[in-house]
């Protein structure tokens, strides 16, 4: 059975493409703001919540591969935005910390981003903002869902 691209399916397509237009900013391994990348304040962003985890913990919030993950982690830690140290319950495992340079880089970013947020939120009609977040975290999940056991090029 083969499916073909309908109404609906070139308005998704068109709706994928605009999403990855505008989201560009959070997928680039480009610095935003303060000489991290999107995915470099996810993790300073989580320590910060968490104060430590282990390197392991990141690749699921990350959604990358163990390599990637790294590759994120590295430039933080030679920067002295986290600290690695050896965990307690295995030593072949390694835990992060946010270091005070780390705390007041995630301050930065996070004052930075709140304000974009706030411009984001502003270009959303006040009497439909719950319906479109709502409905945007549906289509997240729908989206997550549909991809974990679907490949069109099997």
């Amino acid at each position: 059975m083969q499916i073909r691209m309908n109404n609906q399916n070139t308005e998704l397509m068109e709706i994928f493409v605009g999403m990855s237009q505008v989201t560009r900013c959070c997928r680039q391994d480009v610095a935003f703001c303060e000489g991290v990348t999107f995915h470099q304040f996810m993790i300073l962003d989580a320590l910060a919540t968490k104060k430590e985890m282990q390197i392991s913990d990141l690749h699921k919030l990350l959604a990358v591969e163990k390599s990637t993950t790294t590759r994120l982690v590295n430039p933080l830690i030679q920067k002295g935005l986290l600290k690695r140290e050896k965990a307690q319950h295995d030593s072949r495992a390694a835990t992060l910390i946010l270091t005070a340079d780390g705390k007041k880089i995630h301050q930065k970013v996070s004052l930075c981003l709140a304000g974009f947020f706030q411009k984001v939120t502003q270009n959303i009609p006040k009497d439909k903002k719950p319906q479109i977040l709502d409905a945007i975290r549906v289509f997240i999940g729908a989206i997550k869902n549909s991809a974990t056991d679907y490949n069109c090029c099997k």
